[in-house]
């Protein structure tokens, strides 16, 4: 009896699914199409607000706790908690800034200080540098600042980019997510089984590829991260041993006022073995260290939600 009720409660689970992701993306699209008749920023701090709110009602509250309490042991839990809650603040607004996606890019280099996005000079000159230099490149972010703008960053410079993203799980907001990512982002390709050949394709034709490695990857490398041991991604060194090109990582960070700062790294040499191969752990290391010493940047604007060590 007990084995009948619990295949039941599966296939009632199973047959109720699809209309549970039916609504799902149905909320999910409305929202975006609704948020867009709404002013941007004020949107952004009614967002971010709410998530401040609620963020300590979800699981991954605790998560983020017992992430940020092993990454700083020097930190008091009252500095714990006003990063969580920068945290929360970042995750709401760059929902909000999400449904603007195909207009919030605001640089004026002739009146940068009238621009909502922030370029030094040497960022200038090292996107210039990959834009003529007619080498495809790889470029590398994570998920920090607002994590969605650097593949506009690179688009707004010129670049040919490929960029590599992930799917929803619901088609249907899957499909209206595309579509605001599809107005100023480049190629953009889906995580699965055949992005591999179609980053490298890419390369091979001048495009520049753009990822975030900065979760855990099952089958990855051994990286130490805040100096504990985790799995890191090792597509994009092994994009670099198959091509040669050069390895950059970008960040857009926040900055008060509702403006932002893009950021180009210097070109990052990859590790290479004692017979001259590239280390595919030890190029993904000092990745992995570029993107620590963003986040001790600035923590608050890091997604420490996930669970980047097992």
């Amino acid at each position: 009896m007990q084995r009948f009720l619990l295949r039941t409660k599966a296939q009632i689970r199973n047959a109720l699914k699809p209309l549970g992701e039916a609504i799902v993306g149905a909320l999910t699209i409305g929202l975006l199409r609704t948020t867009r008749y709404f002013d941007p920023i004020k949107t952004a701090n009614l967002f971010g607000k709410i998530t401040r709110r609620i963020g300590p009602l979800f699981r991954e509250h605790k998560i983020g706790r017992a992430n940020l309490t092993a990454a700083f042991p020097e930190k008091s839990p009252q500095e714990i908690d006003t990063i969580l809650d920068g945290v929360w603040d970042n995750l709401g607004r760059i929902a909000a800034e999400f449904a603007h996606i195909d207009h919030i890019w605001e640089h004026d280099p002739a009146h940068p200080e009238n621009s909502r996005i922030e370029i030094q000079p040497r960022t200038h000159e090292l996107f210039a540098q990959l834009r003529l230099d007619n080498k495809p490149a790889l470029i590398f972010a994570s998920h920090i600042g607002n994590w969605e703008l650097p593949a506009l960053a690179a688009v707004a410079h010129g670049l040919d980019a490929a960029v590599l993203f992930r799917r929803p799980n619901i088609e249907s907001a899957d499909r209206a997510i595309e579509q605001l990512r599809s107005v100023n982002m480049g190629t953009l390709i889906p995580a699965g089984r055949d992005a591999p050949l179609k980053l490298a394709q890419a390369l091979e034709n001048g495009q520049h590829a753009a990822m975030l490695v900065d979760q855990y990857f099952t089958n990855g490398v051994d990286v130490t991260f805040f100096g504990r041991k985790t799995k890191a991604n090792p597509l994009l060194a092994r994009l670099r041993r198959q091509i040669d090109c050069p390895i950059h990582g970008v960040r857009i960070i926040r900055l008060p006022g509702h403006r932002f700062r893009a950021e180009l790294t210097e070109e990052i040499p990859p590790v290479r073995d004692a017979k001259g191969d590239i280390d595919i752990q030890g190029t993904m290391q000092a990745i992995t260290t570029v993107i620590e010493g963003w986040i001790r940047e600035y923590p608050d604007q890091w997604l420490w939600l996930h669970r980047r060590w097992r």
